[in-house]
């Protein structure tokens, strides 16, 4: 489970909620600073169990840079609310509902998209759907196809856990389950300013819908490999990842990279979750990548 280093927003960000076509969406939304030259907006897609919060240190560096950051609750995610069908969370579903939030960005020209582990599945199939409606995108620690057989057998004991338990007993079950963190990492709810947002991941967690998590984690089990498909958009692709990863080992994400053609980013000292593990490293990576596909207008 993805760990923020907080829930509190920068003072950048407005957390509001999104109307699109296909209904509403919690985002938290960054905007840089008055007298900033502004480079463009990024739309950013949380992975499994996460959220927008997960995004929430990068919003500030990014918006310094010049850049707007969405980042977006999908259906049945946190504080989106979605109804109780699985059918509502087939991956088409969900990539429309993206294109249906870029839309309603109302911007002058077409966002970067980035996405997070099964946020960046979702992400390659809106872009498979209307490559012309985003300026790039980036898959971050998000692989060619599906996870791997370990993290296939926790997404299917969750499945199963949860068509027989409430959100409150998986919770204390997986809580049970959690190694103590590191001495040396902020990790277990424990903030860097020294507070604690144990109860915030509590409250995230029994927001989420069950059946968006039972059917998003079985469409990460059985993607296929579309990398070909999206290798032959014309769309400008980054491909970001820590230095380890347990869920897509890194040399099938450079192996991904390649054959994408895509810039390639390895992000040191970072796992799973760059974007919360070496959020200022990621920002950067972030930032750098799409200035050199060059800025959209002048703030």
């Amino acid at each position: 489970m993805s760990r923020p280093p907080t829930f509190t927003p920068p003072p950048c960000a407005t957390a509001r909620v999104l109307h699109t076509a296909r209904g509403d969406f919690a985002v938290l939304d960054a905007l840089p600073p008055d007298g900033t030259r502004v480079r463009g907006t990024a739309l950013l897609l949380p992975g499994f169990t996460g959220s927008k919060e997960d995004f929430i240190a990068l919003l500030e560096p990014l918006a310094t840079a010049g850049y707007r950051a969405v980042a977006v609750d999908g259906r049945g995610q946190y504080e989106s609310p979605g109804p109780d069908d699985q059918a509502a969370y087939a991956q088409a579903e969900l990539a429309r509902d993206v294109l249906a939030q870029t839309a309603a960005l109302a911007e002058p020209a077409p966002p970067h998209l980035v996405g997070h582990s099964l946020g960046g599945q979702i992400a390659r199939a809106a872009v498979l759907l209307d490559p012309a409606a985003f300026a790039s995108l980036t898959l971050m620690s998000s692989g060619p196809a599906a996870i791997t057989p370990a993290q296939q057998a926790r997404a299917k004991m969750l499945a199963d856990a949860l068509a027989v338990l409430s959100m409150e007993e998986v919770w204390q079950a997986m809580q049970a389950m959690e190694p103590p963190p590191p001495e040396d990492t902020d990790t277990g709810g424990a903030r860097a300013d020294g507070g604690d947002d144990s109860a915030a991941l509590r409250t995230r967690w029994l927001r989420h819908n069950p059946a968006q998590l039972i059917a998003t984690g079985g469409q990460l089990s059985v993607e296929p490999d579309r990398v070909a498909e999206l290798a032959a958009t014309a769309l400008p692709k980054h491909v970001v990842s820590g230095e380890r990863d347990d869920t897509w080992p890194v040399p099938l994400l450079d192996d991904m990279a390649r054959r994408l053609r895509a810039h390639r980013t390895v992000i040191d000292g970072a796992e799973h979750s760059p974007n919360t593990d070496r959020p200022k490293e990621t920002a950067a990576a972030l930032a750098g990548f799409w200035d050199g596909l060059g800025g959209r207008r002048d703030g």
